[in-house]
């Protein structure tokens, strides 16, 4: 049977099919049965197959969006994991809306001048408001130019970033960032510089923080004044001083635009190190700052043909003197402000020095010093030795190290050739800084030379009797050009040679009517040691301390003219007799008046009349005036055998001559934080009647001092004192002065200590000379022989300019005329009704010998017994 063509028989579409007529459809394959009848409607109509890759792509996509959506997820979680990490421990940012950079503090003298800076950071602060708009722009267009338009964080400068860094990837260059100077404040106060992603998280956080809780104006200022520009400079206008030696005010733009390109790197972009380099950055920065229309085209090519050229700072003229003043300056500050405060605190410290008086002051006490080692001291040999010879003694003497203590008029020379009447020296002297150094020479004499005698085991040998007994070719010494024969001629310049002595001294100066300290010296040479010896050496004062004896006496009324025995003394002790005596011969003078017993520093009367007052009330007037706050109860005290210092002594002393009103040195007048607010002032004192009307007259100021002493038991002190300058033991203190002058020597046992205080009307000196390792300054070294001429030299520097002015007597006291032991006619003080009155000799029951009448707490220990005045 041929096939059937079951396609053929397939029905068209529409066609209906009669029922039954498709055996394929019928359930039993023709045995008559008839099939179901399909439902009612349009049959469905056949598709076409769909294809395999249609199929593959809406998987893919499907997966696709399934792993992306798990990567949202996976990776917001991961997000939120590392925004909570960063943000768990970030700073507090708050604190940044009130800061203010570190600035360097300044310390200025009573003349305005300049005698310090302090500083970690050399900074100069200075407010947006006073920064030039373009100075502004030139760090705003080389470091962030969408400054003024981004949330803190710039995308697309964060994009370009991204974008060069691919570029470069291989390349082995250092991959570029996109820090905003936000971002940039936020690394530098905030989270520190360390090249990781968790740092950079973090200041992009913080950088947003801080654009919300300040002004961009505010963010510039704290970026302009805390970045660091090189040259030792922090922020922007220490930066155009140390570059340029202008303010930011006359800055030129292309100055402008040279500190703009230094924050990147500011030592590779040194103009002195690397010029082209920092010529390139700088125009670079030019063309930024015309891109953002900050200059115009004409402006950016005349700033780019400027000369780049760092002229450096020049610093203000300082204070060539006062560094021990300084010191203790710095010293005070610390421990009023803290060291972080006077360092970084912007302070202005104006002091109390007067320059002229420090230099004087400086230069009597190292002429002093130097004359008592040429005379004591002996030459103790040169610096070094080198080699003589023409080609060689240059160099090796650069190679020597100047001597700490050298004055800066002093220099190093190398002895070339010696005869026996002179020699002939040379040293290296540079015209400028860096400029070469140029051979130099000079002759020494033997005629000044007959001080140099050699020392040898402590001993001064004998006078030399020719150049060679002194140096010898080689010697590298230290010489000074003689200020007569300055200049020069055929045969070189004048020398003499110098040594750092090793004797050292002390001097203050103060107003006695304030304690402002208007000059201190506290040793030969700053260079040479930092200890002041005049604030921080506790010596023992001697018979300057005796003043303190006496007005304790005159205090309770015994009077000027009393009689005092002065004869041989001695009292028993635990460790044995002990016997003081007189300066000099030790010869006792019988019944003198007090007057005479402190013009000539009788030691035995001193003595006596501590004992008669009582040691205990010597010992209060001590703590009263400042001089010694606890001395110990014994009667070798009376000597000046306890300690003090050279300040403490001058304040003392102050006393006296301003009517008994105890002294606080001070050597700080005023200090002023970095807005100009006076935060402290030494002058404390109340002023009343200030605010009222000028027709109510002048306003009183009250004297808040604490009254020491007696005015009149002052007075008659202050006129004891001016006989020790007339008649007695400090004749040399009052030489020339030709006005009223008041005080007392001091020389310790052994002549270890030797001193002089003194007063005008007008000024307080307090003088110590002693070594620091304390020995014997030698037989005859008394404080009228050494410290008095300083004292003298000191007080006429001071007064050169001023009127001789009397001192002035307290209300109440009796002036009397009386004849003095030696027969001249003075007007003695005394307090009323102690003038006639006659009282019996005081000190006549201790005898020879015995230890009658000591009073109680009147004894004298073994290290006692060895300490006290002489003279």
């Amino acid at each position: 049977m041929a096939s059937r063509d079951l396609r053929a028989e397939r029905p068209l579409v529409g066609e209906r099919r009669p029922r039954g007529a498709d055996p394929l459809r019928s359930g039993g394959g023709g045995d008559g049965t008839e099939p179901p009848v399909p439902p009612a409607g349009p049959a469905p109509r056949p598709g076409k197959p769909r294809p395999r890759r249609a199929i593959w792509l809406r998987r893919t996509v499907g997966f696709v969006f399934a792993v992306g959506m798990i990567g949202v997820v996976v990776g917001g979680i991961a997000g939120y994991g590392l925004w909570r990490s960063a943000t768990a421990d970030l700073p507090d940012h708050a604190w940044l809306a009130d800061y203010q950079p570190p600035q360097m503090s300044r310390i200025y003298a009573a003349d305005s001048r300049l005698m310090a800076e302090m500083a970690i950071e050399r900074r100069v602060f200075v407010p947006i408001a006073a920064i030039p708009k373009r100075v502004q722009q030139a760090f705003v267009s080389a470091e962030d130019q969408n400054f003024w338009t981004h949330g803190g964080v710039d995308p697309l400068a964060v994009a370009r970033a991204a974008f060069t860094n691919l570029e470069q990837l291989g390349t082995g260059r250092r991959s570029i960032g996109a820090s905003t100077i936000t971002q940039q404040v936020a690394k530098n106060m905030l989270v520190g510089a360390d090249r990781t992603m968790m740092r950079k998280v973090r200041e992009a956080i913080l950088a947003q923080r801080l654009e919300g809780a300040m002004s961009k104006e505010r963010i510039l200022e704290i970026y302009l004044n805390e970045i660091f520009l090189g040259a030792q400079a922090y922020g922007v206008a220490a930066a155009a001083q140390n570059y340029f030696n202008k303010g930011l005010d006359e800055l030129t733009i292309g100055e402008m635009a040279f500190l703009g390109a230094l924050p990147k790197a500011p030592n590779n972009y040194n103009p002195n190190r690397h010029p082209e380099a920092a010529k390139a950055r700088r125009d670079w920065v030019i063309e930024r700052m015309f891109d953002d229309r900050a200059i115009s085209r004409a402006e950016a090519d005349a700033a780019k043909a400027e000369p780049l050229i760092a002229r450096g700072r020049a610093r203000p003229d300082l204070v060539a003197v006062g560094q021990y003043f300084t010191e203790e300056v710095r010293r005070d500050l610390n421990a009023r402000f803290g060291p972080e405060q006077t360092t970084m605190g912007g302070l202005v410290v104006r002091t109390s020095m007067d320059p002229k008086l420090q230099a004087a002051t400086e230069k009597a006490l190292r002429d002093h010093l130097m004359a008592y080692d040429r005379r004591r001291g002996g030459w103790r040999g040169p610096v070094a030795k080198v080699s003589p010879a023409a080609a060689e003694w240059m160099p090796a003497l650069e190679g020597v190290a100047r001597v700490p203590g050298m004055l800066a008029e002093w220099r190093l020379a190398v002895v070339l050739e010696v005869n026996a009447r002179e020699a002939r020296l040379g040293w290296a002297e540079r015209p400028a800084p860096r400029a070469a150094a140029q051979p130099r020479e000079g002759r020494m004499a033997f005629e000044d030379m007959a001080w140099a005698r050699p020392v040898r085991d402590g001993r001064l040998g004998a006078v030399p009797r020719r150049m060679l007994d002194v140096v010898s070719a080689g010697d590298v010494v230290m010489v000074e050009t003689t200020p007569a024969t300055a200049g020069r001629n055929a045969r070189g310049e004048r020398l003499v040679l110098r040594q750092i002595p090793e004797v050292e001294g002390a001097v203050v100066a103060l107003d006695p009517a304030t304690g402002r300290v208007l000059a201190m010296s506290g040793g030969f040479d700053f260079g040479k040691s930092w200890f002041n010896r005049a604030t921080q050496a506790l010596r023992q004062p001697g018979s300057s301390f005796k003043p303190f004896v006496y007005v304790t006496a005159l205090e309770q009324g015994i009077p000027p003219n009393q009689q005092l025995l002065d004869a041989p003394f001695e009292m028993n002790t635990p460790q044995g007799v002990w016997r003081p005596g007189n300066y000099g011969d030790r010869t006792s003078n019988g019944w003198v008046t007090m007057r005479t017993a402190i013009e000539k520093s009788l030691n035995l009367v001193t003595i006596r009349l501590a004992q008669e007052v009582g040691i205990d009330k010597v010992a209060d007037t001590a703590r009263r005036f400042g001089v010694i706050p606890n001395m110990p109860r014994v009667l070798s005290m009376s000597l000046g055998a306890g300690e003090t210092t050279v300040m403490r002594m001058a304040a003392g002393y102050a006393a006296f001559v301003n009517g008994g009103r105890g002294v606080e040195p001070s050597l700080i007048d005023s200090v002023q934080d970095r807005f100009g607010h006076v935060v402290w002032r030494n002058d404390a004192r109340r002023c009343q009647g200030c605010d009222a009307d000028v027709s109510a007259g002048p306003p009183r100021l009250a004297d808040a001092r604490r009254q020491v002493v007696d005015p009149i038991a002052a007075y008659q002190m202050v006129s004891l004192l001016q006989g020790v300058t007339a008649r007695g033991t400090g004749i040399a203190a009052a030489k020339g002065l030709n006005r009223p002058v008041a005080g007392k020597t001091g020389t310790t046992n052994d002549y270890f200590d030797n001193w002089f205080v003194g007063f005008t009307p007008d000024i307080v000196v307090a003088v110590w000379v002693g070594f620091d390792d304390p020995h014997s300054l030698g037989e005859g070294e008394t404080g009228g022989g050494n410290a008095a001429p300083i004292f003298n030299e000191v007080v006429a520097a001071a007064l050169q300019d001023s009127p001789p002015v009397p001192f002035r007597a307290p209300p109440g006291v009796a002036l009397v005329r009386v004849s003095t032991s030696n027969g001249q006619s003075i007007l003695e003080p005394f307090k009323p009704g102690t003038e006639n009155a006659a009282r019996p000799p005081m000190g006549g029951n201790v005898a020879a010998g015995g230890d009658a009448g000591r009073s109680a707490g009147s004894t004298a220990s073994a290290v006692d017994s060895s300490l006290g005045g002489l003279y």
